[in-house]
């Protein structure tokens, strides 16, 4: 088997310190980016603050910002454009409080009347109210907190619970970091985000997994070695095949991500973040998380055997 790293002796957990300081910081970002989605304060899509998306398709090529300002005079502000040139398709959305009543039939008079040499036609429409927007949002949480229950049910199956635990913690971490990052980027949170998320959650729980086998199996072969050296020894065994993994799947996204259009954007965005961190806290959260609890319960067991 093709490897890139050949018997490497690196010490993860030997750096858990600093890694568990990094990510506490990306988490703060992760835990309050949750806090103002639940407080509407979040740049939402209109999946979850409720509005109104309007695709039409036009005759010739058009310039989205002549598009931008022609809805402006007449009076459909705070729009967002999305273009798609091949196909002479135009994207405009309208969030819940600046949706105007007959907003399509007022977006398709504004653009036809700006260039009546280019006739613009409503190929689809959606309106979103808010009510249903608040029950996609609590719906979105509860598939992720289900995830989350259902990997903690599967590791603890396949492994021990110990396992199960850790494994779903450095899940949410990955799955809080992200959302953190485009939070602080201001990237609109919609529902192909969520999918990404859970997307990502899938990726990383995968990649633990590998690694959480490996530790396992030397578990019963390397006796001699404390828990320590045991961890390093199994990520440092799978640690070319998790790179090569990670490469290949990073050129995906990122041909995804420059040549699969506006659409899906953001979607190969996140999970390029979420490929990287997942990545990350296979190596230095997850397997140290592995050793604190196995450090905490051999102080329990000490002490309970001394009273």
């Amino acid at each position: 088997m093709f490897q890139v790293f050949k018997k490497t002796n690196i010490d993860f957990v030997g750096k858990r310190y600093f890694s568990f300081a990094l990510s506490a910081l990306m988490l703060a970002f992760g835990i309050a980016s949750l806090v103002f989605i639940s407080q509407g304060k979040a740049n939402l899509g209109i999946d979850f603050a409720g509005g109104a998306a309007i695709q039409l398709r036009s005759e010739k090529p058009i310039q989205i910002e002549e598009a931008r300002a022609a809805l402006e005079e007449a009076g459909v502000k705070g729009a967002e454009l999305q273009e798609v040139v091949a196909q002479n398709k135009l994207l405009v959305r309208l969030k819940q409080d600046i949706v105007q009543k007959n907003v399509v039939e007022q977006v398709q008079e504004a653009l036809n009347k700006k260039f009546p040499e280019n006739q613009f036609t409503v190929e689809s429409s959606t309106e979103i109210g808010p009510t249903v927007g608040q029950k996609l949002q609590k719906d979105a949480l509860l598939a992720i907190a289900i995830a989350m229950i259902g990997i903690i049910i599967y590791i603890a199956f396949r492994f021990e619970f110990r396992f199960g635990v850790t494994a779903t913690l450095a899940t949410f971490h990955d799955v809080l970091t992200v959302l953190g990052i485009f939070f602080v980027l201001n990237k609109e949170i919609t529902l192909l985000i969520v999918t990404a998320l859970l997307t990502i959650a899938g990726y990383s729980l995968n990649d633990k997994v590998v690694v959480f086998d490996r530790i396992r199996e030397n578990l019963r072969l390397q006796k001699r070695e404390s828990f320590d050296q045991i961890i390093n020894r199994s990520i440092n065994e799978v640690l070319s095949r998790t790179f090569i993994t990670g490469v290949t799947t990073f050129l995906v996204l990122l041909a995804i991500f420059f040549l699969g259009g506006e659409v899906i954007h953001d979607f190969a965005l996140a999970m390029m973040f979420g490929l990287v961190i997942g990545t990350y806290s296979s190596w230095f959260i997850a397997s140290p998380l592995l050793l604190l609890w196995e450090k905490r319960a051999r102080v329990l067991k000490r002490a309970s055997s001394q009273s």
